[in-house]
């Protein structure tokens, strides 16, 4: 993996920086990332299950990311969030080179990722719905968590609310993952793909990725 990529422009990094705020913001620490050509994507987890007998469905984030060429070899690594920032905000203004941090131990989910080929179309969900159930999942859990919660509690509380479907195979924690991610911004409509054991949420700034325990 090389130690050094370079983005292909200021706006590029600067998506890539908010990206990361957002991620740090609604999901799991750790990143992978991986590059084929130019093109660099970025993974990130916004609800995982905590052991055998968890149900929740796996939900991860996805970018793509411009590179102003291809690496020499491609870059496959799961990397600390908050050691990327740090790298970003230590390049300046003009900056586009972007050292890749040491990989971090392996985030479990982290080790299958969704498949790049073998989709099929299976409709659009309606954007402006889709914000409706986050905002009435983020008010639900409010609502349930007792003063001072543990982490269990926590866990345990929003996997009952982000694990119910609101559309077959699709929990509410897909439409949480896309609003907190900005996904939702000027997507008045959402495609939908699945693959054998995935499901894919499309919008014009990135994807939704759902994973059974069964896949």
């Amino acid at each position: 993996m090389p130690a050094l990529i370079e983005l292909s422009d200021a706006a590029t990094r600067d998506d890539l920086r908010i990206f990361l705020e957002r991620l740090l913001r609604a999901g799991q620490p750790d990143v992978r990332m991986t590059s084929r050509g130019s093109a660099l994507a970025v993974y990130g987890c916004v609800q995982a299950p905590r052991g055998i007998t968890d149900t929740v469905p796996v939900v991860l984030v996805m970018r793509a990311f411009e590179l102003a060429e291809a690496p020499p070899a491609p870059v496959d690594a799961t990397v600390a969030a908050r050691a990327l920032l740090d790298r970003i905000a230590r390049m300046g203004i003009a900056g586009r080179a972007l050292d890749v941090p040491d990989s971090s131990p392996m985030a479990a989910w982290a080790g299958v990722l969704p498949p790049t080929s073998g989709w099929d179309r299976a409709g659009t969900l309606d954007g402006a719905s889709l914000g409706a159930v986050a905002a009435e999942g983020i008010e639900r859990v409010a609502a349930l968590l007792p003063a001072d919660p543990g982490e269990a509690v926590v866990h345990r509380v929003r996997a009952s609310v982000w694990g119910l479907e609101m559309a077959p195979g699709i929990p509410a924690a897909a439409a949480f993952a896309a609003e907190a991610m900005g996904f939702l911004k000027d997507a008045p409509a959402v495609e939908v793909a699945r693959s054998l054991t995935w499901i894919r949420l499309s919008a014009p700034s990135g994807h939704v990725l759902v994973r059974s325990l069964l896949g």
